[in-house]
Formats: C-alpha cells, structure tokens, sequence
C-alpha cells in the first residue's frame, strides 16, 4: 500500500523517471482549467435558451415587454450560473441561499412564462436541472416533481401540450442531474478517503521505521558509548585494554551500519503487488485498456526475485506510457516449472508502436543488470504490433502451480 502511495506517479498523476509531469490525475490542475470545466458542464444546457431568446427577436411583443424580457432572462441567467459555478467549487452557498435562488428561479420561470407565453417553458428545465445538481438526495426527489407540477399549471394558462411535452424532460433531466451529482460527490469523498489512507499509510511507515532504528541502533549506540567511556579511562594506564575497548567499538559500529543498510534496503524494495495496482492507476490514467492479473501467489519467492520483477514492470509501464501509443496493455504473472526449477514470469504486452528500434535503451540494460543479480532474465521484443516484455527469476523451491505452457 504504502510503496504505491507514495511513489508519485501514482498519487498525483504520471510522471517519467527523469520527473516530468505525462499526465494529470484527478483534480484540475489550475484555475483556468477548473473554469474550462465548468463551462462545459453548466453551458450545455444553456441550448434551453433559443426558445425565449427567439419569442424576444421575433418582435412579437411591446418595446416594454421585450425590455422586461431580456432584463429577467438575463437575471434568471444569473442566477443559475451563480448557483451551480459556486457549488461546484470548494465553498458551495448555504442551504439558505441555495433555496433562495431556486425558489427566485422559479418565480422567474413562472413570471415570464405566464406574461410572455409559452416558448419560455423551457426555464423549468434549468429550475429542474439546478435542484437535481445541488439540493441533497432527499430534497431533489420532491423539488423536481414539484417543478413539473408548476410547469403544468402554468402550462394550463399558456399551451398545455407544450407543457406535457417538457414534462417528461423536467423530469428526466432533473433525476439524472441527481445522479451525477451523487457521482461527483461520492468521487469527491473517495479521493479525500485516498489522500486520507495515503496519509495514514505514511504515518505508519514513518513510525515503523522510527520503532525499527530504535531497536536497530539504540542497543549499538548505548555499546558505543559505554566502552568509549572505559576507553578513556584506561586509555592513560592501561592503552592496551583501551586500544582492546576501540577495536569493540569499531565493530559494534560497523555491524550496526550493515543492519541500518539492510533495513533501508528493505524499505525500499518494491512490492509485487503493490506495483501492479499502481500499473492499473497508470494504465487508466493514460486511456490504455488495462488486462492485469489479480494478486500473485507470491509463496516461498526470494525478496529480491520479487522485487527485480516489481522493477521490470514499472518500468515496462513506464515505457507503455510514455513511447507505446498503445490503446491496450495485458499484464500476466505466472509460476512454471523448468528445468532449472521454478520460476516466476511476468509478461508486459501492447498493441502500440513497437519502440524507436533504435535498440534497447537505458531503462531496458538497467533492468537486464537488475535481473541478472537476481538469478533471472529478462526478453524484450516487437510485435508486428506492438511490444512484448517478459522477465523471469527464480520462484524459491515451491513446487510449479498451475503452471502454463
């Protein structure tokens, strides 16, 4: 968990291995492209306008009503702008207001639709539209009947066959304005419970790592101590027995300094499984179909098989991301058995472009060093379409599972 939420192409999008930004991940980026959204999100049902925007330019009405219509069209505009800009941004309006405006939206419909006639139906669906994407769950479930009914009465005083034509369009784009809303709001609270996990995680590993050279250096370092103080008390008549306490210390000290070495060692190495989680994150986030194995049976494989294997497949993720093009990445990890014994492959496959074929790159002779330290090996080759990675290491003495030919 934590070796995923920590790496940062996985926590706050995709980056390469030199640390330049691929692609975003999650929230937007900056200002200008959190308005981009929202343009695009609220302006498409500003279509609903051409009716009352055509009744004003048609010349059908006194110059004093065309200038009534424009000035309440103009505020009803403003209204539901304000209403959904604000609340789909970090510090939505109070209950209070937000009825507020819903309620002076619908006076607004009701006004102009009855006094300048029927091709202003069409307000009730921003009045519909507003309650499904800001009211609670409970609330929009009767506000959004509610507005149809009103679009009814009014429709009786005005054309009632328009009216019940829109009917069902209030309705449905109100309810599935309500599950949207309730999508968005769940994604919100499921990235706040990420950011939260990821949080924790990382407390927990720096309190692990606190308890681990605690109990690492705290008995060397009180050693240390205790025979540098005898040291120096022998040390002006009796340098021999003194020189014995320095030989002790400079052991202690570097049996101390392997056990801080190994541990940091440990709390580096990558995790399997953690990998392949953060391979589906990456994958998704790129718009590459992602094929990916559950978790691996990982039973009686060396640390250091695992973790050249977890290496092989960032990597190979990597070069997915960044160099494929690919629409379609297949991840697999099987247990075989050979001749040699049992080994534990992994396979990285896409349908993009192959590579530069200008050879392997640095990325690839890292890893073949990488695996080869490890016992494995890796072999990597293009497709007629697309790219085929596959890295093999020894899987310990456990007898061959499933294996496939």
């Amino acid at each position: 968990m934590s070796a995923m939420t920590d790496d940062p192409r996985y926590r706050d999008g995709l980056e390469d291995i030199e640390g330049n930004r691929i692609l975003p991940g999650g929230p937007a980026r900056n200002r200008r492209e959190l308005w981009r959204r929202k343009l695009l999100w609220i302006g498409v049902w500003l279509v609903f306008l051409s009716s009352p925007v055509h009744d004003l330019v048609s010349g059908q009405h006194t110059t004093s009503g065309t200038a009534a219509g424009w000035l309440g069209l103009a505020v009803f505009v403003a209204l539901y702008l304000a209403l959904l800009f604000r609340n789909m941004g970090d510090t939505p309006y109070p209950a209070k207001v937000v009825h507020s405006l819903i309620g002076s939206m619908a006076v607004l419909a009701t006004v102009l639709s009855l006094t300048l006639g029927s091709a202003w139906l069409g307000l009730y669906c921003y009045v519909s539209v507003a309650c499904g994407s800001v009211l609670p769950m409970r609330q929009a479930l009767w506000a959004i009947p509610g507005t149809g009914a009103v679009l009814l009465l009014v429709g009786l005083r005005t054309a009632e066959e328009e009216a019940l034509n829109l009917l069902l369009l209030v309705l449905l784009i109100g309810f599935a304005m309500t599950g949207v809303s309730q999508l968005v709001r769940t994604t919100i609270e499921l990235r706040k419970a990420r950011a939260t996990v990821a949080q924790l995680a990382a407390n927990e590993e720096r309190l692990r790592l606190a308890r681990d050279l605690h109990d690492l250096l705290g008995h060397s370092l009180s050693l240390i101590t205790l025979k540098s103080e005898l040291a120096g008390r022998m040390l002006p008549d009796h340098p021999d027995k003194a020189a014995r306490q320095v030989a002790d210390i400079e052991q202690v000290s570097r049996q101390a300094l392997v056990d801080v070495r190994e541990a940091v060692t440990g709390y580096r190495r990558p995790r399997l499984a953690a990998e392949l989680a953060g391979a589906q994150v990456a994958l998704t986030a790129a718009g590459v179909i992602a094929g990916l194995p559950a978790e691996p049976d990982l039973d009686g494989v060396p640390e250091d098989s695992e973790a050249a294997l977890a290496w092989a497949l960032r990597e190979a993720i990597t070069n997915v991301v960044r160099h494929s093009g690919a629409d379609r990445c297949t991840v697999d990890v099987v247990r075989r058995q050979t001749l040699d014994g049992p080994v534990l492959e992994l396979s990285v496959e896409d349908d993009g472009s192959g590579g530069s074929g200008k050879g392997p790159g640095n990325g690839l002779t890292g890893l073949t060093e990488r695996l080869e330290k490890a016992g494995g090996v890796l072999e990597a080759e293009r497709l007629k379409r697309g790219f085929r990675l596959v890295a093999r290491v020894p899987a310990g003495d456990v007898p061959d599972v499933g294996s496939r030919s």
